[in-house]
């Protein structure tokens, strides 16, 4: 598997760190929440790319192609 693949199945995977989604897969994640943080700012770092690219994939419709790769073992082993 390619670094874009893994950087993409850790996304869809990590659990949202904080806030009323805390615990929820950023896949999973309701679009108007990534809608906000697009427009105010999304946090520094990983997690912050994390969420941009998982508005991205909202944006475009790709949730449910996506959603097959939700796998609940590896999100309880990245958080």
């Amino acid at each position: 598997m390619d670094s874009s693949n893994q950087e993409l199945l850790e996304a869809i995977n990590m659990k949202m760190p904080f806030g009323k989604y805390a615990g929820s897969p950023l896949l999973k994640l309701p679009e108007p929440y990534l809608v906000w943080f697009k427009q105010n700012g999304f946090p520094d770092g990983k997690l912050g790319e994390q969420l941009a690219l998982i508005y991205e994939v909202k944006r475009n419709g790709l949730e449910n192609i996506l959603m097959p790769l939700l796998n609940r073992e590896y999100a309880k082993s990245i958080s």
